[in-house]
């Protein structure tokens, strides 16, 4: 699709990977509709000026992000594109110390990144679907993220594993689903990357990581994610796809 005037709309855009992603469209032109839990998103839109908007949303509530969508075609009455960018983490073994992982914080893991994910994508393709085929029959295109951590889990990550790995599964058959409207689904596995939740985790949990990172020898840029999703939105024979993008990491165990 033409990313050029186009309408995007971005869940987890108040910080990190759908922040950066919202600065890398906006320069190329597109409308973008900044979603979030975090009031603050409401700041980071008006830095954008006349191309951003901006809503508050529980992904996991079919209400909140009815009314979500709703505010963006009452403002730009289209809707061309879904990143789904939001998501939590956590931590615990399946046993540990104090007895086996709680089972309500395996739930909300999986609730918000993997039943979130496909909240709004089910909802994002009822009104991508409305839109006129472009090129080749297109009409919109929706991309999710998922982790590398769906193929390398570490110790400790198995709700949060379990919810990327439901993302990279999901993709293949939701990009059946929608192919016969135009709408293609990607899935982007990033690596270890520079967003606030990795830099106040400090350098005792990055350094390893960077470390294991063939090259280069870093944290991802946002801003790369954000490119790779340009890309994505551009080139319309990937669909169907989970793409990594993390300088060769493979995770260890711990």
């Amino acid at each position: 699709m033409q990313i050029e005037n186009s309408v995007v709309v971005i869940t987890g855009a108040a910080s990190g990977l759908g922040w950066a992603t919202a600065q890398v469209l906006e320069v190329q032109g597109a409308r973008v509709a900044l979603l979030d839990r975090q009031a603050s998103v409401f700041a980071q839109a008006d830095t954008l000026g006349g191309a951003a908007m901006a809503a508050t949303v529980d992904v996991t509530d079919t209400a909140s992000a009815e009314a979500a969508y709703q505010q963006v075609m009452a403002r730009w009455g289209r809707i061309d594109a879904l990143i789904n960018c939001a998501g939590i983490g956590g931590a615990s073994r399946t046993l540990g110390k104090q007895g086996p992982m709680p089972l309500d914080l395996f739930q909300r893991i999986v609730q918000v990144n993997l039943l979130g994910s496909f909240n709004m994508a089910r909802l994002a393709a009822e009104q991508i679907a409305k839109n006129a085929a472009g090129d080749d029959g297109e009409r919109g295109v929706i991309i999710h993220t998922a982790s590398i951590a769906a193929y390398e889990g570490q110790v400790g990550q198995v709700a949060y594993s379990a919810s990327k790995g439901g993302i990279v599964g999901m993709t293949l058959p939701m990009a059946r689903d929608l192919a016969g409207m135009g709408i293609r689904v990607n899935t982007i596995a990033p690596g270890i990357f520079a967003t606030p939740l990795m830099q106040a985790a400090g350098d005792e949990v990055s350094q390893p990581l960077i470390a294991a990172t063939q090259f280069p020898k870093r944290l991802g840029l946002p801003q790369e994610f954000g490119e790779l999703v340009a890309h994505i939105l551009g080139n319309r024979f990937i669909n169907g796809e989970v793409l990594r993008i993390d300088g060769a990491l493979r995770m260890p165990p711990r």
